[in-house]
């Protein structure tokens, strides 16, 4: 009887047990705000990082853009235009008649045609000399003329040049550009520059010449009148001017 009863309570206690569990399958949902403000937080963070992430590739893209503008070349160049400029002037000088802008042609002049070269020699010697300086002075002027007139042909050409570069130096997308358009600048203004030396070269020449000439010129005077001087007294005799029937 005693072991029934012990068996019955048994009984009793397993289906107890059995009817309190809870399925198997059942799961608990557990909401921890720590734990989920936390991974907020991490979330926010990361997002931030690859925000700055896209920024700096963003200026990145930026900087590589801009250095290839910088280096783009001026996409035009007046080179050609201010040495063949260069050339013409050069050419006009080269012309240079009778005496050359050469030191050894010009110390060759001197000593045969003027200075103290010019009151030596015979008549016929000292008049030949004259006549060529006269005729230096002469082609010296002429060729001032014609540098002149080459440097003033190059104005319209330079002033073309001018604007070209000045507008591409305004409108240059990069550092490069600019800077290209700034010595083209440059080299435009020492051409001019050079026409303005070779303007100044030929016309100092050519005064220098005259003023040679008029030197040699009172030279030459003093040596005829020196000749003259000493020549025997004068000694009147009859002219016969007409003659009549």
């Amino acid at each position: 009887m005693i072991k029934l009863r012990h068996l019955a309570a048994a009984s009793a206690a397993v289906l107890t047990l059995a009817v309190a569990a809870p399925p198997a399958s059942a799961q608990w949902i557990v909401y921890d705000p720590t734990n989920f403000s936390q991974n907020v937080l991490t979330a926010a963070r990361e997002l931030q990082q690859i925000n700055n992430q896209i920024q700096m590739l963003t200026n990145q893209a930026t900087s590589l853009v801009n250095q290839a503008r910088n280096l783009a070349n001026l996409p035009m160049s007046t080179l050609t235009q201010l040495q063949s400029s260069i050339a013409q002037t050069q050419s006009l000088l080269g012309q240079a008649q009778n005496i050359a802008f050469n030191v050894q042609r010009i110390e060759q002049a001197y000593s045969t045609s003027y200075g103290s070269a010019a009151g030596t020699g015979s008549t016929t010697a000292m008049v030949a000399n004259a006549q060529a300086r006269w005729q230096n002075s002469v082609g010296a002027f002429e060729d001032s003329l014609k540098v002149q007139a080459g440097v003033v042909g190059n104005i319209p050409t330079n002033s073309s040049a001018m604007t070209s570069l000045v507008s591409a130096s305004q409108n240059a997308t990069g550092a490069l550009q600019a800077a290209q358009a700034g010595n083209q600048l440059l080299a435009l203004q020492s051409q001019q520059l050079s026409d303005l030396v070779a303007v100044l070269s030929a016309k100092g020449r050519a005064d220098a010449l005259e003023q040679a000439r008029s030197a040699a010129a009172e030279a030459q005077g003093q040596q005829n009148y020196k000749t003259f001087s000493t020549r025997t007294g004068y000694q009147p005799g009859n002219v016969t001017m007409f003659t009549g029937n």
